[in-house]
């Protein structure tokens, strides 16, 4: 796999009424309702009287921007802002963090970017061939290339970025500043989430519904798969890019990445984790007493198993909402610490009890078997841990931090043999049948070949 995978969570918002221009400060509190999709770092670019400023640290959304900060970016009529993060142990650095600022003949540009081309490394190498010079490993670097090379071909910044889709494979969610318009595109398999909205007299885009909602306002429509918008005062104008290709969003968008309070492609993140869980109550032949869910990703599907299967649903494991997602830290050294002071499980709760422990994925294996310990030395008789997502079998290059295949829990191993590493009385996996049954309500198709090995595009060879 390619060294740097990223998730993370874009932000855009055009502010037409001059007795309203706070574009900054609107772009700051949706990205700390995005925050959940990226702990690395933050960003934020503002157009100003046609100018466009730029602030990006590492570090979260409230590190990174102070009131003097905010101020400094005051009186905008548009931003667009960013959180990242890596799992590859790269340093928290400046130069990866977004949004991008480029100058270039034809205007500035400022750039920010949520997934993975699985081309980047051609794409690249072709931009160096030409003269081109890079700074970063980032494909948002990559990306900015290609829009100013077809922008210096073309009249419009939407125009430029049509072209450029022709060139680029893979995921990506994009939304760019120039000195004129907001625009939002999405890949034509629809990777990554993204979506718009209406706040007051202001439109936006943002990767989640849950950050429109955050600012007082609501969701619209999602982009569609291939679609380019420009948002202006008047509302999104529309243009598509009309490539063919296979409707793909990425499955765990659903099942993990998303807020539940997030609706995506017309499916609620909260009800189809609930359905999930329900499912896998359906299929299921445990004799138990409580059901416990795993904060915060694992609580929908949990009370899903509790409702098809009649066990009540109790509270036990209680979060530490100070330390970020374990998922998301960068090394196994981090994964680990953060577990540790992350969860603590309620004695009182599962003392003596038969638990079913609901969880999102088994990924490496390691945060399972702490949890199961967890559970245990606070005095559980048993625990069955059942998983909301299918075994994770294959690599993912469309942006989803999985390991190398050969650290997937999975990978290699039977259900039995996993169930042993992790230390559990029993485990059980949500089908792939049940899966794409509870995404059916899904406008557009969904990605599972991190579960399948069914990839929508070619992938890279000897990865």
């Amino acid at each position: 796999m390619a060294k740097l995978h990223e998730e993370c969570g874009v932000f855009g918002v055009c502010v037409p009424d001059p007795r309203e221009r706070d574009a900054a400060y609107t772009a700051y509190r949706a990205l700390y309702a995005l925050q959940h999709r990226g702990q690395e770092s933050a960003g934020i670019a503002v157009r100003r009287g046609g100018q466009l400023l730029l602030r990006k640290a590492p570090g979260l959304v409230p590190e990174v921007f102070d009131k003097k900060t905010l101020s400094d970016l005051s009186g905008a009529d548009a931003a667009i802002g960013h959180v990242r993060y890596t799992y590859d142990g790269a340093e928290r650095d400046t130069f990866r963090a977004q949004p991008l600022l480029v100058r270039h003949a034809a205007g500035d540009m400022a750039l920010c970017y949520n997934g993975k081309l699985v081309n980047a490394r051609q794409l690249r190498m072709e931009s160096e061939t030409r003269g081109g010079i890079f700074q970063t490993g980032t494909d948002a670097e990559i990306i900015s290339h290609i829009i100013v090379r077809e922008h210096l071909r073309t009249n419009t910044t939407e125009d430029a970025i049509l072209n450029a889709m022709h060139y680029m494979i893979g995921a990506y969610s994009l939304i760019v500043l120039d000195g004129k318009k907001l625009i939002a595109a999405r890949d034509p398999n629809g990777y990554r989430p993204l979506c718009i909205g209406r706040v007051g007299g202001c439109w936006c885009a943002a990767s989640e519904s849950c950050a429109f909602e955050a600012l007082g306002g609501e969701m619209v429509r999602d982009v569609e798969p291939g679609e380019v918008v420009v948002l202006t005062e008047d509302g999104p104008v529309s243009r598509n890019v009309n490539i063919l290709a296979r409707h793909a969003l990425c499955s765990f968008e659903l099942i993990y990445f998303a807020r539940p309070d997030s609706v995506i492609d017309g499916v609620s993140v909260d009800l189809f984790r609930r359905e999930a869980g329900r499912r896998l109550a359906r299929r299921s032949s445990v004799e138990a007493d409580i059901v416990v869910g795993v904060p915060d990703s694992g609580l929908s599907a949990a009370q899903g198993f509790a409702e098809a299967s009649g066990i009540p649903y109790a509270m036990g494991l209680m979060k530490n909402r100070y330390i970020p997602r374990t998922f998301i830290q960068p090394t196994q050294g981090q994964r680990e610490q953060s577990v540790r002071i992350k969860l603590n499980a309620m004695g009182s709760t599962v003392r003596g009890k038969r638990v079913i422990l609901v969880d999102d994925s088994i990924v490496r294996g390691t945060t399972s078997a702490r949890l199961v310990k967890l559970l245990r030395d606070s005095g559980a008789a048993e625990v069955h841990f059942k998983v909301s997502a299918p075994p994770f079998l294959n690599p993912c290059y469309f942006g989803t931090s999985l390991p190398d295949c050969r650290e997937l829990a999975a990978h290699g191993r039977t259900e039995e043999e996993v169930c042993s590493l992790i230390g559990a009385d029993s485990l059980q996996y949500l089908t792939v049948e049940d899966m794409r049954a509870a995404a059916s309500g899904l406008r557009w198709g969904h990605c599972d070949a991190c579960f399948t090995g069914d990839y929508a595009v070619p992938v890279p060879h000897g990865h």
